[in-house]
């Protein structure tokens, strides 16, 4: 309610072109909302329903009575009535859930109202009210967002999940200031508005993935127009869904952060991850080898079909041992290590000397027993620490501009080496609980992708 108050006063009564307003539930029949001592009648509200539903005709015919004023039809259609009397006008405009109902004096301009309702539109997106569980995910009705300066909206077709989400749900990885609450970091559709102050980089209908700070798992969001990127023409959304995350998480901590060079050795912990798989094929595209650690043969098998160079695995074998002896004992120049504390001792085992940590997760937690700093200082290592969400707009700009000429090419068929996001499974909207229970238990070879509800 106290949004609906504030749409009033801020799109509305600030304007100063209708004198006072009302927001009716539709389904309810009652005031969800009024700018300060305007009270509507509960008869009057089912009068005003009932004039869209069931009276159009006569409305236009003999107008209606409001507040016990007679107002006469000036235009009516199906979603808009302006009337007038003697002393000024009534503006009832429908929406799916709502009708507004405005009041303004000759001069005014009540149009404005027209613009006002389709901030009232509705949308489902994936929610959750308390930390928790994957239970406590379900689908609800929220209001659509709508794009400001220099941002785009988008009309999703499909997300795609990251351990991210799973750490928010959990209540232990908000979202950063002044992002959406909704989750989901990526995502597929095709453009649906434009705010003002774009540069007409996109135009409505564009086929375009976007990279998020949140609210992705939605029917829309609205994203800086630099964070987005074409979809290749031969690409599904499905696939495009699976794209912006984790493909720029790697590039990031590959080139960004890693300044990866041709020749080095990569050990890339999680190979068969959505971001796992992502670096292993950038590593080649760069020309340098990648290594992984996974944890069932049938990942280690999907990691090497991707382009890994060798696999272990680290339930079973000692993936360092394994490294030094596939390296003839020198060890990998770079570690994209998204694991942590457990993994401390091994990693630094393993690491070349001038070697590059990267820890961009702490899957196991981030509490670290041993001289760590030692035996790093030993090698003449440099761990770097790295998370792209909570990064600045235009730090993301850059990275998207980047990925987009450098990387994006070679997702196009014909290309080689070409690059393909790896797609685990496919879940709607309304099941997006046992989506994250399947990441949760690790049971995915590349992303989950949700997809939202066809009709909209």
């Amino acid at each position: 309610m106290n949004q609906l108050r504030a749409l009033l006063n801020d799109a509305l009564i600030r304007t100063k072109h209708v004198e006072n307003a009302a927001i009716i539930n539709i389904k309810e029949a009652e005031i969800c909302a009024s700018t300060f001592g305007f009270n509507v009648p509960p008869e009057n509200a089912v009068n005003l329903i009932y004039s869209f539903y069931k009276n159009l005709l006569q409305v236009r015919r003999g107008g209606l009575y409001f507040k016990e004023k007679h107002y006469k039809c000036v235009r009516a259609d199906e979603n808009s009535i302006y009337l007038q009397n003697p002393d000024g006008g009534l503006i009832v405009v429908k929406t799916k859930t709502y009708i507004l109902v405005a009041t303004y004096r000759v001069g005014m301009y009540p149009s404005v109202c027209v613009e006002a309702v389709e901030k009232l539109e509705k949308m489902l997106a994936a929610y959750f009210d308390c930390p928790g569980g994957p239970e406590n995910l379900y689908v609800k009705e929220v209001m659509k967002p709508h794009p400001g300066e220099g941002e785009v909206l988008v009309k999703v077709s499909a997300s795609a999940l990251n351990r991210a989400d799973l750490l928010q749900r959990r209540g232990k990885y908000p979202p950063p200031k002044g992002a959406s609450d909704i989750l989901g970091l990526e995502a597929a559709g095709s453009v649906a508005g434009l705010g003002a102050g774009c540069k007409g980089r996109w135009k409505m209908g564009d086929a375009v993935m976007a990279l998020l700070s949140g609210g992705g798992q939605a029917e829309y969001v609205t994203v800086p127009e630099g964070h987005l990127m074409p979809i290749p023409s031969d690409m599904t959304l499905i696939q495009a869904a699976a794209i912006p995350e984790a493909w720029l998480t790697a590039f990031q901590l590959l080139h960004f952060v890693g300044k990866v060079q041709k020749g080095e050795r990569v050990l890339i912990h999680a190979g068969a991850s959505g971001v796992g798989m992502a670096a292993i094929q950038l590593v080649r595209l760069a020309k340098a080898v990648p290594i992984v650690t996974a944890g069932t043969p049938e990942k280690l098998k999907a990691t090497a079909n991707a382009g890994a160079a060798v696999g272990f695995n680290y339930k079973n074998e000692d993936f360092s041992e394994k490294v030094l002896a596939f390296t003839q004992g020198s060890g990998v120049d770079l570690i994209l290590d998204c694991v942590g504390g457990s993994y401390w001792e091994k990693n630094l085992s393993c690491l070349s000397t001038d070697g590059r940590w990267i820890i961009y997760g702490l899957l196991s937690g981030g509490e670290v027993h041993g001289d760590l700093l030692a035996r790093l200082l030993s090698k003449r290592g440099t761990i770097h620490t790295s998370l792209l969400r909570s990064r600045d707009k235009e730090y993301k700009e850059q990275l998207v501009k980047a990925f987009t000429e450098d990387v994006l090419p070679y997702f196009s068929e014909g290309t080689s080496p070409h690059l393909q996001p790896l797609v685990d499974s496919v879940y709607p909207l309304h099941e997006i609980a046992e989506a994250h229970r399947i990441m949760e238990e690790n049971r995915n070879i590349g992303k989950i992708v949700i997809e939202m509800p066809a009709a909209s």
